[in-house]
């Protein structure tokens, strides 16, 4: 299915805020993502989704909205998907408890 930029800002507010609120909600503690393979699973899939959402945006809509660093969002997915396991849980981390709270604010603005 082919998606507009708004449709794909839309997805990726989703996964992100739900993500975020999981992550919340559930107390998940930046130690448990270290080490807890489950919750390493739980984090990627929508992880994954930001990106390639991210990724497949239209390079106009891209440059509108410059504010947003989208080879970043998209790039972790890349590193996800292809550096099976290469996976920097660190990184992983510092996107999900740092990161991430700021993009769904960025794609709130955008929606």
């Amino acid at each position: 299915m082919k998606y507009s930029d708004q449709q794909r800002i839309n997805k990726i507010y989703e996964y992100a805020s739900r993500l975020n609120q999981y992550v919340q909600d559930n107390n998940i503690a930046r130690e448990a993502l270290l080490t807890d393979f489950s919750l390493q699973w739980l984090v990627t899939t929508p992880l994954y989704n930001i990106g390639e959402h991210a990724y497949n945006i239209s390079s106009e809509y891209k440059a509108e909205h410059s504010e947003i660093p989208w080879p970043m969002v998209s790039g972790l997915r890349h590193r996800l998907v292809h550096d099976y396991d290469g996976t920097n849980w660190n990184m992983i981390v510092e996107v999900v408890f740092d990161e991430l709270p700021i993009l769904v604010e960025q794609m709130e603005k955008l929606i």
